[in-house]
């Protein structure tokens, strides 16, 4: 048990109305009675100095990769690593490398197309080159990192080129985290990313920037099966690029660029002949300037859209994207959809959450009503955190999905402390206010910690019938599994399922059908 998780444990022992002298016997009875073994001492010590080793070690390896990565790409090229690793203690330890890189590949296998690694790819690399190499894996790996470190070098200016570049990435990322589960904080972070690093890195280029995501087409499916749909752009292009449809039998690069799954670079967009202007009101001359097309890829590489930043409205002759903006554009590809999938899952999690109260409702009527919040990161504090009102439903069938959430801070919000209690130590939490009995259930990501609450509230009954409690049991556990699956559906190891923007609206109904998928699921194991 944590902190939060003990203190709520004794919380629920001792009840609501429980005497101060009651609660301080306990303390002292607790004091005298609870020992620890020697055995148990030295596990938890141990326990806690493998955690901190790793801790230290994650530490370590990201700041290795973000030294190689100096232009905030978000990958490392896998040969160039390849080939540096290869000369370490003088090029002994080849055949364990390529072992290594055998089972890297084994375990991603889209690494053998791409050939380019994550920061998780990456670290997951080196421990594997550590465990063949010969040596005692930990010194191995220390090794490597210290070898790996001194292998490169940045001067002053790139440090702090890569400093402010990597505070963009951090915001777009922060906006998906705190936007409510809505796009447009992040279509802003991205495209004042872009304009930002245009003036301080990119000699005060004037750009244009839009997205555009993979749709399917279902009006015109003779022009091509998928089209583009342009869902935000830059304020001054908004006229003429929102919400425009670009076919593949159209002139423009971007079809390109998806399929070969790589930037495409036009220095002069008036020599090249197949660019696609969206204002039609642009004089010919004025029709001049560079274009960057790069392809929006999930974690598994595969293109789900693009991103396009051009210079048409900078009339300068030498107003062309240099490689390390190149690369830093695809910093930004990465983080958008590192960012786009995070507001998918909250998405999906809160469809599927709905789903599994309305199978609840008809089944435990004393359950009054029951409101679904998310958890945000705090934007000042990484410690802090703050809770997003999301959906509220009722037992007479009233739902209102707020467009708007409601953000609950807790220093603001006292009688809904918990809440809070609840979201400490991902356990459940039970509490009067204004004379209704709420029961606080947390809703777990993958490494336990609170993704989202149930706030369920049964009115003036202390507890749920029992046959209603089974089924409110069974709803959170169904839930429990079907958040999970949901979870992982965007993680690197994780099979891929969809790539079209239409497939993301179908996996959001398909998110509800997750539920009944595990209640099936558990009725078959009962048989």
């Amino acid at each position: 048990l944590n902190l939060p998780q003990f203190v709520q444990l004794m919380e629920t022992f001792v009840g609501e109305n429980i005497s101060l002298p009651t609660v301080k016997r306990l303390i002292a009875f607790i004091r005298e009675e609870y020992k620890q073994t020697e055995e148990e001492k030295i596990e938890q010590l141990e326990k806690v100095h493998r955690l901190s080793r790793l801790a230290q070690r994650q530490l370590l390896l990201e700041a290795l990769f973000e030294k190689w990565d100096k232009n905030a790409s978000g990958f490392l090229d896998l040969e160039e690593v390849d080939a540096v690793l290869s000369t370490f203690k003088e090029g002994m330890e080849k055949e364990a490398l390529r072992k290594a890189k055998n089972l890297l590949c084994a375990r991603y296998p889209q690494l053998s197309r791409v050939g380019k690694l994550s920061p998780k790819t990456f670290q997951t690399f080196l421990e594997l080159v550590a465990s063949e190499f010969t040596g005692n894996e930990d010194e191995v790996l220390d090794n490597l990192v210290e070898f790996l470190t001194t292998s490169v070098e940045r001067s002053e200016v790139e440090c702090l080129q890569s400093l402010d570049r990597r505070k963009w990435l951090h915001n777009i990322q922060q906006a998906a985290e705190t936007s409510g589960a809505s796009m447009e904080p992040v279509y802003k972070a991205v495209f004042k990313a872009l304009s930002q690093d245009a003036e301080a890195h990119g000699d005060n280029k004037k750009i244009s920037s839009y997205i555009a995501l993979l749709e399917e087409n279902q009006l015109s499916p003779e022009r091509g099966q998928i089209l583009l749909h342009y869902v935000a752009c830059t304020a001054n292009d908004a006229p003429y690029v929102l919400n425009q449809i670009l076919h593949k039998d159209m002139k423009g690069i971007s079809f390109a660029a998806v399929e070969e799954g790589k930037p495409i670079h036009v220095p002069k967009v008036q020599l090249h002949g197949n660019i696609h202007f969206w204002n039609s009101d642009r004089p010919m001359e004025e029709r001049k300037g560079s274009l960057l097309v790069l392809p929006l890829q999930d974690a598994h590489w595969r293109a789900f859209g693009i991103l396009g930043v051009d210079t048409l409205r900078d009339q300068r002759e030498k107003a062309v994207f240099m490689s390390h903006e190149i690369s830093f554009y695809q910093g930004v590809s990465r983080a958008f959809s590192k960012a786009y999938h995070h507001i998918c899952t909250l998405e999906n999690v809160l469809k599927m959450a709905v789903t599994a109260l309305d199978w609840l409702y008809p089944r435990a009527p004393n359950i009054h009503a029951v409101t679904v919040y998310l958890v945000e990161p705090g934007k000042d504090k990484t410690w802090d955190y703050s809770l997003r009102k999301m959906v509220t439903t009722r037992k007479t069938g009233h739902k209102e999905i707020h467009s708007n959430p409601v953000l609950l801070l807790r220093k603001e919000n006292l009688l809904r402390d918990y809440l809070f209690k609840c979201t400490d130590s991902s356990e459940v939490t039970c509490t009067s206010l204004c004379g209704e009995h709420h029961i606080a259930v947390p809703l777990r990501d993958l490494s336990g910690q609170a993704l989202g609450i149930f706030d369920i509230s049964i009115g003036k009954h202390q507890k749920l019938p029992p046959h209603e409690q089974k089924d409110l049991q069974k709803m959170l556990k169904m839930a429990q599994a079907a958040c999970w699956e949901i979870l992982k559906m965007f993680t690197e190891e994780t099979k891929p399922t969809y790539v079209l923007e239409a497939e993301r609206l179908a996996n959001m109904k398909n998110s509800g059908v997750l539920f009944y998928r595990f209640m099936l699921q558990e009725l078959r194991e009962c048989i």
